[in-house]
């Protein structure tokens, strides 16, 4: 499903992943975390895609959100065990978005 963003300006934080083999809890750990990002203030919306590279982009009011997100516990404790178990190599970028249009039928 896309997002359902506001108008613009608002900020995604795109994260780019490679996996490790095998399942390593990954799939609660991922649902997880986007049950809690989605508790968090600011948080606008994500969208995620999978197949050998995995992408997942969320949406956020501000960078104050997206700062607080990365410092909420549940979230420290997923990122460590990203960096040990979950993943071979992953890339956060951060930006703003200024301008967005859509389409659909």
């Amino acid at each position: 499903m896309i997002a359902k963003t506001p108008q613009t300006p608002y900020y995604a934080v795109i994260f780019t992943s490679y996996r490790t083999e095998g399942e390593n809890g990954y799939a609660e750990m991922a649902n997880r975390m986007l049950e809690l990002a989605a508790q968090q203030e600011g948080y606008l919306g994500c969208e995620s895609a999978r197949d050998e590279i995995g992408i997942t982009v969320s949406y956020w009011k501000d960078l104050e959100s997206i700062k607080a997100w990365k410092e909420n516990v549940e979230h420290v404790i997923a990122q460590k065990a990203g960096r040990d178990i979950l993943y071979k190599s992953f890339k956060t970028r951060i930006a703003k978005v200024e301008r967005d249009y859509e389409f659909f039928k």
